[in-house]
């Protein structure tokens, strides 16, 4: 199952996100929000990590306007390795090398587009499980 966490910047691109899944039959818990009302971003990235940490949820994907302040904080629990990705190559390759489990994007840097290209190369790209990259997570967790 997929976490989704957005603010009010990122919400009009969740509900591309969302379509996308729905469409694929890819199952989702949306933690919000719902409109373009104003909010705080950290309220929903902490509740996707949450979801992460606890192993309610196998993966997850949080926009706000740029992606940064919510990787920022979904990367403050221990466990979560949340990859800010504006292009499908970095979606990728942080899924093969960095075993990254939420994907940040910034619904005023990618168009629908894009952000549906990223969100297919984030979500089929397996682990590598090579021992070099194995090793650096471990490095990066200690």
């Amino acid at each position: 199952m997929i976490a989704l966490g957005c603010d009010h910047g990122g919400y009009p691109l969740m509900k591309e996100v969302i379509k996308y899944l729905e469409d694929e039959g890819i199952e989702y818990k949306n933690f919000g929000t719902y409109s373009e009302e104003s909010c705080d971003y950290p309220i929903f990235a902490k509740a996707v990590a949450k979801a992460i940490v606890t192993n309610e949820c196998e993966k997850g994907i949080l926009i706000c306007g740029t992606g940064i302040g919510i990787s920022i904080t979904a990367n403050k629990f221990k466990g979560v390795r949340a990859a800010l990705c504006h292009d499908c190559f970095s979606a990728k390759a942080t899924r093969e090398h960095n075993n990254a489990n939420i994907l940040a994007m910034g619904a005023r840097v990618v168009g629908a587009g894009l952000a549906i290209e990223i969100v297919k190369n984030f979500l089929e790209t397996p682990f590598s499980n090579d021992e070099r990259h194995i090793r650096r997570i471990n490095m990066i967790e200690d």
